[in-house]
């Protein structure tokens, strides 16, 4: 039977409706399998949340007993980037030889332990003026600046509100729109900085060097301008001060821009004390490393003064130990990720104690 010219036109109408009606179910049933894929996710997480709990932790209690057992090893009277703590071969007793801080599998899930101590940077909250001078210097701080930065740092944390010939108290941070008062106390977290009258983004995080066109200082000095008119900082603020260490930098596992914080000597210096514990590969963290055993060694150190060695140990600006250790614990559970972030804080090889836990 053949089609008038009245029923083709509606056969086609009819054709186009029934295939928009399949592609619509077929995007609903997409959508409603990647609602289900989500929820059931989801679901997952939330039934191992008590899972990643005890799992974080028991990593967290593993760093803690690593860290216990690095005091009992004879003769390494040290903290050292080649021992175990710090994911080096060396530093283990028999109670760590058979340690592992990495794929550790435990219940339903694995999880990696990665400490770092946080004596390798300087304590903002009891920074002296001399090393605040210092580190403003190598960041590249302009020195009609510097005084201005370092008196408001200093004003920020101490507890009174009288202002220093340079510094900043309630009275100019009260001004700001908005305003806020100053802390009169000591730093929680380094970003606080950013707060601080004279400290900016850069100064903080160090210059983008991407943006620049010319080579990096070597000196720490300021030697032209980024695309927005702005100083150049060769260094962080980040790089050298830290809130959560003890009042000593560990020898050990200091930087040479630290070393340089607190020594006050030149790069070329700061790095001979680096090769000097490296051993012969020139790489920290290795067999072959020759750790300071204590703060006198520095005395046979081309560029270091003997005479000033004694003073900086007996201040505890320097030391050979390590008595605060930032603790990560990544987490895996059938492929699902998660860190614990945790401090603890090591007074003797019987008492390492937790100061504090949290997920990232």
């Amino acid at each position: 039977m053949n089609l008038t010219p009245h029923q083709q036109p509606r056969s086609g109408i009819a054709l186009i409706i029934v295939m928009l009606v399949i592609v619509v179910l077929a995007v609903l049933a997409g959508g409603f399998a990647y609602s289900v894929k989500v929820e059931t996710t989801l679901a997952r997480n939330a039934s191992h949340d008590y899972d990643y709990e005890w799992l974080g932790r028991s990593g967290v209690e593993l760093a803690r007993y690593v860290v216990a057992q690095q005091m009992q090893i004879p003769n390494e009277p040290y903290d050292a980037l080649n021992q175990k703590w710090a994911g080096g071969p060396m530093g283990t007793n028999e109670a760590l030889a058979a340690v592992s801080l990495t794929d550790v599998r435990l219940g339903p899930g694995t999880f990696n332990v990665k400490l770092v101590d946080c004596e390798r940077k300087v304590n903002i909250n009891a920074a002296s003026p001399p090393i605040l001078a210092q580190a403003l210097k190598l960041v590249g701080v302009d020195v009609t600046e510097a005084s201005q930065v370092s008196d408001s740092i200093l004003d920020w944390i101490d507890p009174d509100d009288r202002p220093r010939p340079n510094g900043a108290e309630n009275d100019y941070y009260l001004s700001l729109s908005p305003p806020y008062q100053a802390k009169n106390g000591p730093l929680d977290d380094l970003t606080e900085l950013m707060l601080i009258r004279g400290v900016t983004p850069d100064m903080f995080n160090g210059t983008d060097m991407s943006l620049i066109d010319v080579p990096r200082s070597v000196t720490g000095r300021a030697l032209a301008v980024n695309k927005y008119n702005g100083p150049i900082y060769t260094n962080a603020l980040k790089d050298i001060f830290t809130t959560t260490s003890a009042r000593f930098v560990n020898l050990n596992t200091a930087s040479a821009l630290v070393l340089q914080t607190v020594l006050g000597v030149d790069g070329p210096t700061a790095q001979a004390i680096i090769n000097r514990r490296a051993g012969l590969d020139g790489q920290d963290g290795t067999e072959d490393d020759v750790p300071f055993r204590s703060v006198g060694e520095l005395a046979g150190v081309p560029g270091i003064n003997p005479a000033a060695i004694g003073a900086l140990g007996q201040s505890q600006v320097l030391n050979v130990r390590s008595a605060v250790f930032e603790v990560a614990v990544d987490v895996d559970i059938g492929g699902q990720k998660r860190t614990m972030v945790a401090l603890i804080y090591r007074l003797n090889a019987r008492d390492v104690r937790t100061l504090y836990t949290h997920w990232k």
